[in-house]
């Protein structure tokens, strides 16, 4: 069963900022994404009590987590949300079916005066198809700008060759009425290159031309022209000011990073193709770091400067603060790729505000991660509490086992600390030489295995250990345990009630005088922090479970026949087809395989008929 996500903990961390979030499923998946103005209210409508659409409700249960992305704007946080839908096409933004299901903006080449319209459908058609756009939504909006800043036809043929006069979008200025000739072909012309341009990215070509017509027009002592121009250009740079989240430009990693000694966030936005694909935090652990110079310069040389990295390497990275190694590690990088890459501080325009929004994502991660890891100390200090226990707790094992009908049993040991769960320090046990469906021999086993390693490895004795059962499976754990005298580790049991719903758990611990059961509210952060390291517990072990009743399917029969190779068991499944066949066949037929000879083949023949 997977973990029900915890809505209120993550609202609680989320900004109000405008931005994207992602929705993420079970299997790691993105299945929706979308834009804000205010995250916080955006994200928490998914939750309300009521209200929603019953296909609201079927996504919001597949939610596991949800990863936000801060913008500047409403704007950006569209654009990037549509980078990101392009990208990911998740299940739950229906419309993008298919490559064939995207639309495209269609420039036409059969007249003197081409037109700009919505298409979709064929990529073989005349004239120059832009795009694909992940909504039918970006690409007609797309075209409104292009409208009003280059007023370039967009009626259909038919309606533009019947014309006798110019129509509403001349009035209103979104269009040129080339249909009477009001403008010459040559002029329209260029407003059909610019708005090729534009389309292209090449917003700072149609800029630049644009200022050039301004001031000949004005050196010619047309002013109605040159402020046709002027206009044209103020609201270019309008769109450009909205738009500089997919700008120009190839492929660029953004980092930044926001320093709190001893914790530290990286947040990196990646550019490619000119537009946000993505962005991902890192909280790496840097002791010798000084600044945030130190802590950004170790983790570019470590995160780039291995041949892992080096076919994922951009032409760019870009750093929002000066590193003292910069000229070393952009020689290094360059050396590594067998190409120039250039390491850029202290950027303008575009690509500062990529920076500038790297910077805020890095400050909310920062302060997202210390409210959570302030929240588990609290919760640690709480169980101490409610246990009325003298020494303080600073660590949790939960311990659990996963098998279908007694395949593949695999066993769990999740570890928890005050900074929450320690993934480093998760193991997974394959139970072996058990009566198969046996979860107390299964858990007396894992249990010998972990703390046997421990007690030869000097490792870390846990203050807690949390077994997902009740008071039979903690009587087992007490008695296996007891070989191992281990001193001041208190044994728990998280048992789930009658309704078997998350908060009606009963908590079970044993004593000097037996096990009782440990009375809990269902808002005590407390529970929280048992249930979250029994679900993890639950989640590992299966996930475990799964890959090993997956390999041990994939195996062949002919596997367990000792004198067989590889070579000469793919022989006998590509002559006969399968295992059942050469089960089935005789010594004179298997001899017939190549590489197999009488001897061979009577051996095989042999392993299947023996008693």
């Amino acid at each position: 069963m997977d973990k029900k996500f915890d809505h209120k903990k993550f609202l609680s961390t989320v900004t109000t900022r405008p931005g994207v979030y992602q929705m993420i499923g079970s299997d790691s998946s993105i299945i929706y994404v979308g834009k804000a103005r205010n995250l916080k209210n955006r994200v928490g409508s998914y939750f309300r009590a009521s209200g929603l659409e019953s296909k609201t409700l079927k996504m919001v249960e597949k939610i596991q987590n949800i990863n936000i992305t801060i913008t500047e704007s409403e704007t950006e946080a569209l654009l990037l949300e549509q980078s990101l839908i392009k990208t990911h096409r998740p299940f739950y933004n229906i419309q993008f079916r298919d490559d064939k299901s995207y639309p495209y903006i269609r420039l036409t080449d059969e007249n003197l005066y081409p037109r700009l319209t919505f298409y979709r459908g064929s990529r073989k058609v005349h004239g120059r198809l832009f795009g694909p756009y992940p909504s039918a939504h970006a690409t007609r909006e797309t075209l409104q700008i292009l409208q009003k800043v280059f007023k370039v036809r967009q009626c259909e043929d038919s309606y533009f060759r019947n014309r006798a006069r110019p129509c509403l979008q001349y009035q209103i200025k979104r269009c040129t009425a080339p249909c009477v000739k009001l403008i010459p072909a040559d002029a329209y012309a260029k407003d059909v290159e610019h708005s090729r341009l534009f389309l292209e990215g090449k917003s700072d070509l149609v800029t630049k031309g644009l200022t050039k017509l301004m001031e000949e027009a004005s050196v010619k002592q047309d002013y109605e022209g040159a402020a046709k121009f002027r206009d044209q250009i103020i609201d270019l740079r309008k769109v450009q000011e909205r738009q500089f989240v997919t700008n120009q430009g190839e492929a660029a990693d953004i980092l930044a990073v926001k320093y709190q000694h001893p914790h530290i966030a990286i947040h990196v936005v990646y550019v490619r193709g000119g537009g946000i694909i993505g962005s991902k935090s890192y909280f790496p652990k840097f002791p010798l770091a000084n600044s945030p110079s130190d802590a950004l310069g170790a983790f570019v040389a470590q995160n780039y400067l291995n041949k892992e990295r080096q076919m994922h390497i951009p032409k760019e990275i870009i750093t929002s603060e000066i590193l003292t190694e910069s000229e070393g590690i952009q020689s290094a990088l360059s050396y590594l790729v067998g190409k120039k890459i250039k390491l850029s501080m202290n950027v303008r325009g575009h690509r500062k505000k990529w920076v500038q929004m790297a910077i805020i994502n890095a400050e909310s991660a920062l302060e997202a991660r210390l409210s959570q890891q302030q929240r588990t100390i609290d919760r640690f200090i709480e169980l101490q509490k409610i246990l009325k226990l003298n020494s303080q707790l600073s660590r949790i094992e939960c311990y659990d086992i996963s098998h279908t009908s007694g395949e593949g049993t695999v066993g769990s040991c999740v570890v928890f600390d005050e900074s929450g769960p320690k993934k480093s320090e998760y193991r997974r046990f394959n139970i072996r030489n058990i009566q198969a469906g046996d979860d107390y021999a299964a858990m007396a086993q894992l249990l010998d295995r972990r703390f046997t390693r421990l007690s030869k490895e000097d490792g870390k004795i846990p203050d807690i250990i949390l077994i997902d059962g009740g008071k039979g499976q903690l009587t087992l754990v007490k008695e296996s345990l007891e070989k191992f005298q281990l001193q001041g580790v208190y044994l728990l049991g998280i048992a789930k009630g009658v309704s078997r719903k998350p908060g009606q758990e009963t908590i079970f611990m044993v004593t000097n005088s037996g096990i009782i059961e440990i009375p809990f509210g269902q808002s005590d952060g407390a529970l929280h922090l048992l249930q979250h390291a029994r679900d993890e517990a639950h989640r590992f072990a299966i996930t475990g479970h799964r890959q090993r009743r997956a390999t041990a399917r994939k195996k062949s029969i002919l596997d367990s026949i000792p004198q067989l190779g590889p070579k000469r068991r793919k022989e006998l499944l590509n002559h006969f087809g399968g295992a059942r066949q050469v089960s089935n066949a005789s010594v004179t037929e298997i001899a017939k395989v190549r590489g197999i000879n009488n001897k061979l083949a009577q051996d095989i023949y042999a392993w299947f008929h023996s008693d």
